[in-house]
């Protein structure tokens, strides 16, 4: 069995490592991922890109030999060779503080901020938290700070931990939206982020191997059909910033909802995702400007 005891210093070292990534913000993509989000009308060059829509950006791309036997990059480059083998993402801080526009040049700094590990119920689990800067014409349009969680493998025998219940998810929403996640969706989403992990995509993998009962739907998928739930019902809202915690997966085997609770003076959404069972998968808070 692979040695997974966490070297807490060793993966310390990668603090305030960097990295930039220079991309074209285009048009096409923006027009891709609004036909997987259902939009009418994607942005025009020239017009903002909606929130979030930054993660089809930028892509970290590694020689096929560099990627590792779950789909992601081999690790030990920019991010710290965590040992355990199931990566996640548990959340992020954004402010949007200038539009970044379809058409635009840009460039993302990224920094590793943080590296943390713990003992949960579940096994060992490592924090890494990275921080980036998204800047157009030396504006910095937005900054974000992205949590990664990192978990062992599910022991032999053992009872997957998606079998328990989730917390309740809050009962208070003013706007629903129901979701039916599919593969179709997974993959082009996948697609648009050339993610290669394979618990999007890959069944056998997925339940044979990280013993989830289907395919996961991306977070950042998920964090995005938020910010689009509140944008179909406050059109001209400009979001200032949005926070964002992971609580459970969801998955391709049964739909989910998107909910919404404004604020009563109108300056603020709460956000969350929950599946049928009421049990929540995501929450969030979005302050408008």
């Amino acid at each position: 069995m692979e040695n997974t005891a966490i070297d807490l210093p060793l993966l310390r070292q990668w603090i305030d490592k960097s990295e930039q990534h220079h991309d074209l913000i285009h048009p096409g993509m923006a027009a891709a991922l609004s036909a997987v989000l259902d939009r009418n009308q994607a942005p025009a060059p020239g017009e903002a890109l909606p929130p979030l829509w930054h993660w089809i950006y930028f892509w970290s791309v590694h020689p096929q030999s560099e990627v590792g036997p779950d789909g992601h990059a081999k690790r030990g480059g920019f991010l710290p060779p965590v040992p355990l083998p199931r990566r996640m993402w548990a959340g992020g801080r954004l402010r949007f503080e200038a539009p970044l526009p379809v058409g635009a040049q840009a460039t993302r700094t990224s920094r590793i901020m943080k590296v943390d590990a713990k003992e949960g119920r579940t096994g060992s689990l490592a924090f890494v938290t990275v921080k980036h800067e998204i800047a157009s014409n030396g504006v910095v349009a937005v900054t974000e700070e992205h949590d990664i969680v990192y978990r062992d493998m599910p022991a032999p025998g053992s009872a997957a931990a998606t079998t328990k219940a989730g917390a309740p998810a809050p009962q208070t929403a003013t706007w629903t939206r129901l979701v039916k996640p599919d593969p179709v969706l997974l993959f082009r989403y996948s697609a648009l982020t050339f993610n290669g992990h394979r618990i999007h995509y890959d069944r056998s993998y997925v339940t044979e191997v990280e013993g989830y009962p289907g395919l996961i739907v991306h977070g950042p998928l998920i964090a995005t059909m938020l910010a689009d739930l509140l944008h179909r019902h406050l059109p001209n809202a400009r979001l200032a910033e949005f926070n964002f915690r992971a609580v459970g997966p969801l998955f391709d085997i049964e739909p989910f909802e998107v909910c919404g609770e404004p604020s009563p003076d109108g300056r603020s959404v709460k956000l969350w995702a929950a599946n049928l069972r009421g049990e929540l998968a995501m929450q969030a808070d979005a302050i408008l400007s």
